[in-house]
């Protein structure tokens, strides 16, 4: 089985498995959307949710932020990790948004990309979930269940997200990044399948017996 057959196995369960793919960052803008994923780094969704439940609704533009000031925002989000380093980000963030941007997230990727605390996957996620632009990001996550699955050997997220875009039509991106994080974590699990459990492993992979191990990002 080569890896584009594994591909289309891969997409029919992961279809099949889940049908619908709630953004798991509540957020109630785009802006938002932007900020949660920031604080997503090192944390987890659960995490920056109950975090952001108290302060989205008071607060959820870049004036909010810049207003607020870093010390401030350090107060809002001191139990997500490095929340200093985020702090500073979200501010600086929110300043450019409102001089450069009119408060409005701007909609490329060389944009998004050039705000303070954004990076390739950040971006891709807002042009994705926020603006429904046709985008494949790629954390850690989903790079190791690539590697475990057989569509890739990349040895970092960008080759991996490349090798995703190869294999899979652009149409299926923005639901696929999704169906991949949820099935990671409720059957693929990092410390649990190992790659020879769940029903893609074993599907892809009927003969595999030892535990596989992946290449970090």
């Amino acid at each position: 089985m080569n890896e584009l057959q594994r591909s289309k196995i891969i997409l029919k369960i992961l279809n099949k498995t889940y049908p619908k793919t709630p953004i798991p960052l509540k957020h109630k803008n785009i802006f938002t959307l932007l900020i949660s994923v920031l604080l997503s780094a090192q944390c987890t969704d659960v995490n920056v949710n109950n975090v952001t439940k108290n302060i989205y609704p008071k607060y959820n533009r870049p004036e909010h932020f810049v207003k607020l000031g870093r010390k401030k925002i350090e107060k809002l989000i001191r139990s997500i990790g490095i929340f200093r380093i985020k702090a500073k980000s979200v501010y600086n963030l929110s300043k450019t948004l409102v001089e450069k941007y009119n408060g409005k997230v701007p909609k490329t990727f060389k944009e998004l990309e050039e705000l303070p605390g954004v990076g390739h996957k950040t971006a891709s996620v807002v042009m994705s979930q926020g603006f429904g632009h046709p985008a494949f990001p790629v954390d850690t996550h989903i790079h190791r269940l690539a590697q475990r699955w057989g569509l890739t050997d990349g040895k970092n997220v960008v080759q991996t997200e490349e090798d995703l875009k190869r294999l899979f039509p652009k149409r299926y991106w923005n639901k696929l990044h999704l169906q991949i994080i949820y099935y990671g974590r409720e059957y693929c699990k990092a410390r649990e399948c190992y790659g020879i459990s769940c029903k893609i492993c074993t599907t892809c992979y009927p003969n595999r017996k030892k535990p596989i191990k992946t290449k970090k990002a």
